[in-house]
């Protein structure tokens, strides 16, 4: 099943580029690898505000992660053009906006690898990073940045 295929199983249907808010770009190739810069969690098209242990639970943030995930993709898809051309998913490095005592940041981020495993399969298998910090960009809930390899 191609690419593709899976996301129309999962009635996913990709979003294009955001508009970087600040002095950077969206990705960079360099070689066979795409590096996708971080993407921070919407809802309805606006900034998912929240701070994990505080105001929002982990359920509420893994769901956050996924819609980063869809997000990530659509612009995946815009580096490569085709999401088919994707050999690996080689890194997912998460940032999770959480009070100090908040421990279930890897459970958080797999709201993101699920998705990841599910629309690439074998080649979805990545390593991973999840940190939680202070504070993220306009408060944002969650932040993830990508690393793909294509064929």
């Amino acid at each position: 099943m191609s690419v593709y295929d899976q996301l129309q199983a999962l009635n996913i249907t990709l979003p294009p580029v955001a508009v970087p808010a600040a002095a950077y770009v969206p990705f960079v190739q360099t070689g066979n690898l795409v590096f996708l810069s971080g993407h921070i969690a919407k809802q309805d098209g606006k900034v998912w505000v929240g701070q994990l242990g505080k105001t929002m639970q982990t359920e509420e943030g893994a769901l956050a992660a996924r819609a980063v995930a869809v997000d990530l993709l659509g612009t995946l898809h815009a580096a490569v053009g085709d999401l088919n051309k994707i050999k690996r998913i080689v890194k997912v490095m998460s940032l999770v906006n959480s009070s100090p005592d908040y421990t279930e940041h890897h459970l958080v981020t797999n709201g993101c690898s699920e998705l990841i495993g599910q629309v690439f399969g074998a080649q979805g298998a990545h390593g991973r990073s999840a940190f939680g910090v202070a504070q993220l960009p306009l408060g944002a809930c969650v932040e993830i940045e990508l690393i793909a390899e294509l064929i």
